[in-house]
This record gives structure tokens, sequence and C-alpha cells, in this order.
């Protein structure tokens, strides 16, 4: 299944190609820090967590208190998940199948 966005242009490749050629995380952080301010990472950052947390059937209130993310950002997540490009979904899928993701990473959990 190709998925193909309305925003996609051909300069977009050179991100998606860099992305996939991380291989640490201290690459990924030092693209990141390259590429974003500190508070486009931390709002990056709260989604994702706010994502795994949902998909693990979290509360909102519980999400809230966790990630200190407001009702709209939670509801925009779960907007997302639900009819979004299913990348949170690969993405999860392929920690829950990495040993070191499920043994450092029990705080998404419930």
């Amino acid at each position: 299944m190709s998925y193909e966005p309305c925003y996609k242009t051909e300069d977009m490749n050179l991100l998606l190609d860099a992305l996939l050629k991380l291989r640490t995380r201290e690459e990924a952080m030092r693209l990141l820090d390259d590429l974003c301010t500190v508070k486009e990472i931390q709002r990056m950052t709260q989604r994702i967590h706010v994502a795994k947390l949902l998909t693990n059937n979290v509360s909102y209130q519980i999400i809230k208190e966790k990630t200190g993310a407001s009702t709209t950002t939670i509801g925009r997540v779960s907007k997302s998940l639900q009819y979004g490009g299913d990348g949170y979904a690969v993405v999860f899928d392929r920690m829950e199948e990495d040993p070191e993701y499920l043994r450092n990473w029990t705080m998404f959990r419930p």
C-alpha cells in the first residue's frame, strides 16, 4: 500500500532519506538538534508519548497527568491514530518486537 500525502514534495525525499540513514539514538538526536527548535522536539516527544499511552488504552486524564499534554493535543493525537497514515502503528509495532525496548520502556504501560 503506497502512502502519498498531498503535501509531499521532491525535497521531502531528502529528509525522508536522511531519517532512514540514522543508526543510533545519538545520531537521531544530533539531526533533531540541527533541524528543530528545542520546543519542537519537546512537542514531538510529548505527542509520541501521548500516542503510545493511547495505544495502551490509558485514559485522557492519566495521559494529561503523565505528559502534561492538553486535552486538545491528546484529542489530535487520538485522531491521528484513528485516521492518520498509520505511522505510529508501524513504529510501535517494531518497538514491541525489540527486546531492548521491552526491557527499558515500561513507562508506556498503564
